[in-house]
């Protein structure tokens, strides 16, 4: 069954995932997309604010997106979305190191039906995303476009 944007209901919260974060998928992401050395070389990250080498923060997003598909995948969300509008309030305030299982939390704190597509609306959600010990390691607010039931067969 097909979750549409009518079925969303604003200030409903969802927790799922469970993503190991590895050394090598750390260093691979950092050498492709964020080569700064402290996300590189064990001796840089032992002399930088880490201590030992981190993930970087785009490669959190990303572990989030992957848990987060997955999700709408298991509970019938992911036919009715249809991309993003852009991510606001991106923040990282504890590192990821390899060896963290992370897990997701999605709140919706809003939604609007688009005024000129009536094939989709907006969706304002807030995700967090905390390592094995419950700390928070990222939020940010997302504005997502879903599909509606008008919308469904296009």
């Amino acid at each position: 069954m097909t979750v549409y944007f009518e079925d969303i209901e604003v200030g409903t919260t969802e927790r799922f995932g469970q993503y190991e974060v590895t050394r090598e998928e750390v260093i691979a992401f950092a050498s492709r997309y964020d080569p700064q050395d402290f996300h590189l070389d064990d001796a840089a990250a032992a002399a930088s604010i880490f201590g030992k080498i981190p993930a970087s923060g785009w490669h959190t997003c990303g572990m989030a997106m992957n848990m987060i598909v997955s999700h709408w995948k298991e509970c019938g969300t992911a036919d009715a979305s249809m991309g993003g509008l852009g991510m606001d309030e991106v923040r990282w305030p504890h590192p990821v190191y390899p060896g963290d299982v992370l897990r997701c939390e999605i709140e919706v704190l809003d939604k609007r039906p688009s005024a000129s597509r009536p094939e989709m609306g907006i969706i304002k959600s807030r995700w967090s995303v905390f390592n094995q010990n419950d700390t928070l390691v990222m939020t940010l607010i997302s504005n997502g476009i879903w599909r509606t039931r008008a919308g469904k067969s296009g």
